[in-house]
């Protein structure tokens, strides 16, 4: 530990944590549309309704324990929060209506942004600010390590249980639990929190954090929600096995390039590496807008998708706690992360209408949000190379 002070007690066990709890989550959710639309028969419509309100109370569970857990405490959110995702991960998989999955996968979502916003913010509050991308980074890289795991279970499941896909299901519900019980193990120093004054609470998040913000947020309104780019999978033609595999290849490469990509946002500018992120986003959408039959270049795009959140999604939460201070993180992150995912969920509505409606059904959606990303990739890259030629130039 003494030649590593970024990896510190609670970035392990959270980091342990969230692998667990995503094995969990990500073994049920490539299931997900089969189990609606097959086994419980629900319409198409139907996975863009559990999808659209498990966000919204996502957004909404975000902003409120981030914001509170900057006062009262960080790890009885997160335990909670943990305990819910078990609690509904058992309720999608004891549904025989699809309704009953809506209301387990708001269960589930409520406790993902419970636990969120103060999560993040006890990783950073135990890092240096020179650190906050590495530490950051290095959680992403754990929690994606357990997406890589989870499809990979939902697989044997499938082949060992003739394709039962609600008996597969019920195996998340073991990994989620464990994940909460992981919890138990973090270490909060309950005077850094308690002392706090309620007025701080009340006190507007300062000019730097929305500055920070507000770009992310927007570029987060091209951001489909991953369902959809499953969903085009299927549409060229993929079987739901390669759909699956392909789902493995984009989380092996997000957990391999985190943490690298949080360790190099330590030394240069967040912006930049945030945009090369969103042209690898833009690079898988508009190939997979034009590719129309299964080849080996949809798992290239794929593959190349990966770098898209590894190189965004720990950067912004790095971005949002370098503007804000320690004894406000929480209410930072949950801002920050409720807004982006109110943005998110504007994505797929409208991604929805044109996919319904327009030329190519998914095609068309998918090429648009590329084609913007990479407009606002190149714009976000240029300036902060101005910005930092600036800086770096004297004046007289």
């Amino acid at each position: 530990m003494a030649k590593h002070p970024w990896l510190t007690r609670n970035l392990v066990v959270l980091s342990l944590v969230s692998l667990t709890q995503d094995a969990a989550s990500e073994l049920m959710y490539p299931l997900l549309p089969l189990f609606l639309t097959g086994v419980l028969a629900a319409p198409a419509i139907a996975l863009g309704v559990v999808e659209g309100l498990a966000e919204v109370a996502a957004g909404l569970s975000k902003y409120w324990a981030g914001r509170t857990s900057d006062r009262v405490g960080r790890k009885t959110f997160i335990t909670t929060g943990y305990g819910l995702a078990g609690i509904g991960k058992m309720i999608v998989a004891s549904s025989v209506i699809w309704p009953t999955v809506v209301f387990g996968r708001v269960v589930d979502r409520i406790g993902k942004g419970i636990r969120s916003a103060p999560r993040d913010a006890l990783i950073t509050t135990s890092l240096e600010p020179e650190h906050y991308g590495r530490g950051l980074g290095f959680h992403r890289s754990a929690d994606t390590a357990g997406a890589v795991i989870g499809p990979f279970l939902a697989l044997i499941g499938l082949a060992a249980l003739n394709n039962d896909v609600r008996a597969v299901m019920w195996w998340a519900v073991i990994p989620a639990f464990l994940s909460m019980g992981l919890t138990f193990l973090v270490h909060e120093k309950r005077t850094e929190v308690t002392t706090q004054s309620v007025i701080i609470e009340k006190l507007p998040l300062p000019r730097s954090f929305w500055s920070a913000a507000l770009p992310f947020i927007a570029v987060s309104l091209t951001n489909l929600p991953d369902t959809m780019l499953l969903l085009r999978l299927s549409q060229i033609g993929m079987s739901m096995t390669h759909v699956v595999l392909a789902y493995i290849a984009f989380n092996l490469v997000y957990t391999l390039s985190a943490y690298p990509a949080g360790a190099i946002s330590d030394r240069l500018p967040r912006t930049m590496v945030y945009s090369i992120g969103l042209l690898a986003f833009s690079i898988t959408y508009i190939t997979l807008g034009q590719i129309d039959h299964p080849s080996k270049w949809v798992y290239t795009a794929v593959a190349i998708y990966g770098f898209f959140p590894a190189l965004t999604d720990g950067i912004g939460k790095a971005a949002i706690a370098d503007a804000t201070t320690k004894s406000s993180h929480g209410r930072a992150q949950g801002v920050f992360q409720s807004l982006t995912g109110f943005a998110i969920l504007g994505a797929g509505l409208w991604a929805g209408v044109l996919w319904n409606y327009g030329s190519g059904h998914g095609a068309f959606p998918m090429t648009t949000a590329g084609t913007i990303a990479g407009a606002a990739a190149i714009a976000m890259f240029i300036r902060t190379a101005r910005t930092r030629s600036e800086v770096s130039t004297p004046t007289d």
